[in-house]
């Protein structure tokens, strides 16, 4: 065993819910996992199997609204740390992302021993500088690096995406399960599909026979009001993320942008129709583990630009796709988990 190891991911919750393999890789080879989260990650961390704590620090290199950087902020995540007094760390960033001011923090904290993927030189700040070459999915990169310091997945882990459960019991909010469930919002509006996209794909669902359950923060209320339509069920802003897992988990299919809750259904296993906007790549942030449809132009000139409002006027990488693409992809994927669950006598 490896004592205590504090594992570093910050930004949004999808970006907590990627790390989720390497997390149990840590948590298979360690006594103890702390989870240092960012404010809009906190939720998912806590989910994580393998957590046996989640602390929080909104990181100001790394938030899109990021505090002000003062020595006191500097000085009182420094105590809290050593507080902690972990073994080892693990700082896990995304592809463009340096992990270097965390390990500066983390060595000043008392941190003997810290592993990242890193590009640039580390000087004394890394003990172990990894990394990988071409262009794996986020959980994969992640899970790369547990491996180089040492961890691995215990026997039968199957290495998708994962959260601890069991689920609350949701039936009495959505009805039986088979609906298809449609997550309109993003954190960044240059990954949004259109509102009247959605709120076309939604009648078309519906008049094709499907159950159309509406999700989304307390925030997104007003983008689902202009959504919904007659015989789509609203539950925007009435589900807690334990609550919003169980949601997707009883849906055949969830329909959504590249935003946290698509990462959250692969988490429980549904299948997604991924409305993705190239301006991160689909390889690395598509879905993970789970049968997905992806729907835009991943060659738009958009692409790669990480830009969180469109530069591109029209939005064009998006708003090409058609409400009956969405119905099309939704048949697609219902039609391949009948296969399997016939092929399996139910047990797929």
């Amino acid at each position: 065993m490896s004592g205590h190891v504090l594992v570093v991911r910050s930004d949004n919750l999808g970006d907590v819910l990627l790390a989720g393999p390497a997390v149990r890789a840590v948590a298979a080879g360690a006594d103890e996992v702390t989870f240092l989260a960012g404010p809009r990650g906190r939720a998912a961390a806590e989910l994580l199997p393998g957590v046996d704590r989640v602390l929080e620090w909104c990181v100001p290199w790394i938030d899109p609204e990021p505090p002000e950087i003062t020595a006191a902020g500097l000085a009182g995540f420094r105590d809290r740390i050593r507080a902690l007094a972990p073994d080892r760390a693990l700082v896990l960033t995304s592809f463009h992302q340096s992990p270097l001011p965390m390990a500066l923090a983390l060595r000043e904290a008392g941190v003997r021993w810290i592993g990242a993927i890193s590009e640039d030189y580390p000087g004394a700040l890394l003990d172990l500088r990894h990394r990988v070459d071409g262009d794996p999915p986020e959980a994969e990169r992640a899970l790369s690096l547990a491996e180089a310091a040492g961890f691995r997945l215990p026997p039968g882990d199957h290495g998708k995406l994962a959260i601890t459960g069991p689920l609350p019991e949701i039936t009495a909010l959505t009805g039986e399960p088979g609906y298809v469930a449609v997550h309109p919002a993003a954190s960044a509006p240059a990954r949004e599909w259109g509102v009247e996209r959605y709120a076309a794909a939604a009648r078309l669902l519906i008049e094709h026979g499907h159950r159309v359950v509406l999700t989304g923060a307390p925030a997104d209320r007003e983008l689902a009001r202009r959504i919904a339509c007659p015989g789509a069920l609203d539950l925007t802003g009435r589900t807690g993320l334990a609550e919003l897992a169980a949601v997707l988990a009883g849906a055949a299919v969830v329909v959504a942008p590249n935003t946290g809750p698509a990462h959250l259904a692969a988490a429980v296993g549904t299948p997604v129709v991924s409305l993705f906007a190239p301006v991160v790549p689909a390889a690395r942030w598509a879905p993970y583990g789970v049968p997905v449809v992806l729907l835009g132009d991943q060659d738009a000139a958009c692409r790669g630009s990480r830009a969180r409002r469109c530069p591109v006027p029209g939005h064009p990488c998006l708003d090409q796709v058609g409400a009956d693409e969405v119905l099309d992809a939704v048949r697609r994927l219902t039609q391949r988990l009948s296969a399997e669950l016939e092929h399996t006598g139910g047990a797929a």
